[in-house]
């Protein structure tokens, strides 16, 4: 049975894709961190669309062990993938000097190496792949002063989903998304609100975010830019010296902090 894999999906973005890939008819296999949490979004998601088949297992990404038993599950439960859809993330922001080793080593871990360990897995199970789309960041246009290694992880996500989509060119479809900010958590609003007329302009709600992504892969884009503010702001990023855009945004960043994991 061909499933549309989603990470994160009990998250606010997560659970958008999730809704949309229901009421699109698509068999969905469901991970978070809550057991709990993934079987109440199943139940809702029967509520669109009761015919669908929904695997929902919960996985701790950083943990490669975890990992593989997600996949077993799989396995047991005879699924392939047609589509995969990376949402899971860690928004840590502050100071690299605060961080504790164990800290900067999970963001690392869920951002990167479980998204490519993923990607790899269900890549290396063949057809019937025919879509990726992972959500990376605005964030990771320019290095980001007190948001240093967000910043870095997103970038790198950027990079290497483009730098694969051209070596899957004609096989799989593959879209880097890359939104401002989604107010999908109390601490991401406040952040926004914080931001002014600036942060207003930037945010998308999670279901703009996710009806833009399945639009943007499904024309094979590689980069997808939800919002034309956004899109101004990346075309901005490019232009004006790096210098320049680490300074105001150093002058930005160093004002707030947040640690929601």
């Amino acid at each position: 049975m061909a499933y549309t894999f989603i990470s994160g999906a009990t998250g606010g973005i997560g659970k958008a894709f999730a809704r949309k890939c229901a009421a699109n008819g698509w068999d969905l296999f469901l991970t978070g961190r809550s057991q709990e949490k993934l079987d109440a979004l199943r139940e809702e998601l029967f509520r669109i669309a009761p015919s669908i088949r929904i695997l929902a297992v919960a996985c701790q990404l950083t943990d490669g062990e975890d990992r593989k038993n997600l996949l077993a599950a799989a396995d047991g439960a005879g699924a392939v993938f047609e589509r995969a859809i990376h949402v899971a993330g860690v928004d840590i922001q502050k100071a690299f000097e605060d961080y504790t080793e164990e800290k900067a080593i999970f963001q690392i871990r869920v951002n990167v190496e479980a998204t490519i360990s993923l990607t790899h897995a269900l890549l290396k199970r063949g057809a019937p792949m025919k879509e990726i789309v992972v959500i990376s960041s605005m964030s990771g246009v320019t290095p980001m002063p007190y948001f240093a290694l967000y910043s870095a992880t997103k970038g790198a996500l950027t990079s290497f989903f483009t730098a694969l989509r051209l070596e899957l060119k004609g096989r799989v479809k593959v879209t880097a998304v890359l939104p401002g900010g989604v107010p999908t958590r109390p601490d991401i609003v406040k952040d926004i609100e914080n931001q002014g007329l600036w942060g207003r302009l930037s945010a998308k709600s999670p279901d703009y975010v996710a009806a833009k992504s399945l639009k943007a892969v499904k024309k094979n884009k590689a980069i997808c830019i939800p919002g034309f503010f956004n899109r101004f702001l990346y075309v901005v990023m490019k232009i004006v010296p790096r210098a320049i855009s680490m300074r105001f945004i150093a002058r930005r960043w160093k004002k707030q902090t947040k640690d929601a994991f």
